[in-house]
């Protein structure tokens, strides 16, 4: 299964940003989708996820600044960031977890470049 993540970029502080990433290859199923981000020397962490069931989960930074959603249809998932702060720079990676009908996968995006500056 591959992940093709767009939608970075540099934006202001304040700004706003909708990253989205696509799955293709061999799916029957997908059980969550996420977006995790990794800053400058430090560790990754989860930002959102959503399940197949489409329970959100966010990381308390983002809280009531990002939305995350998927289009069951086109295997993507999406995250609308708002409010954007510097602190949110980093480079953002889709995580797709599901199964192929006969085994489970776990499968990451490239990333892409989240720049908040002035």
């Amino acid at each position: 299964v591959q992940l093709q993540a767009f939608g970075g970029g540099l934006v202001q502080p304040g700004g706003s940003l909708r990253l989205s990433c696509s799955a293709s290859g061999s799916i029957f199923s997908i059980n969550v989708m996420a977006w995790y981000r990794q800053a400058a020397g430090k560790q990754r962490e989860l930002v959102a996820s959503i399940t197949s069931g489409g329970r959100t989960n966010y990381a308390d930074s983002v809280k009531g600044r990002s939305t995350i959603s998927r289009d069951i249809a086109k295997n993507t998932v999406y995250l609308q960031m708002n409010s954007l702060k510097p602190e949110d720079t980093a480079v953002y990676y889709c995580n797709v977890a599901g199964s192929d009908g006969i085994r489970t996968f776990g499968s990451w995006g490239q990333g892409t470049l989240v720049t908040v500056s002035s």
